[in-house]
């Protein structure tokens, strides 16, 4: 059966619901029309009824609340967790890139100073 046909149907129970409930017609006659018992007719209409009630009532703003999946939670948990974690190991290769830059150029300084020494040694004793 098509969705629109579904709602077709609905809506004629609704009119004939709301048909009995003005008094234009009985509800042994609304039964009638709908082809169902007396019985049926009315647990139909206390389940309209109900269903109508809870759409007038007032309901918060925005989107209805979701249920939250444990699983998902844990999961987007595990990974900020690991975002942390991919962050700290990032800015500590770049400490030590930074301190390896550091020592090779204080090496080189080293060095040269080293040689600049050395000539000086060289030069006093040519003297």
């Amino acid at each position: 059966m098509s969705h629109s046909k579904d709602k077709e149907r609905a809506r004629q129970r609704a009119v004939v619901v709301f048909a009995v409930r003005s008094g234009q017609i009985t509800a042994e006659e609304g039964a009638r029309r709908l082809g169902i018992s007396r019985k049926t007719y009315y647990e139909w209409e206390s389940r309209a009824l109900q269903a109508m009630t809870e759409a007038m009532e007032n309901k918060s703003p925005g989107r209805p609340n979701t249920q939250k999946d444990e699983e998902k939670q844990q999961l987007q948990q595990q990974i900020a967790e690991l975002q942390n974690k991919l962050f700290v190991a990032e800015k500590t290769v770049e400490v030590r890139d930074m301190l390896h830059a550091y020592e090779l150029q204080n090496a080189k300084v080293k060095k040269s100073s080293g040689k600049v020494v050395e000539k000086k040694r060289k030069q006093k004793k040519k003297q």
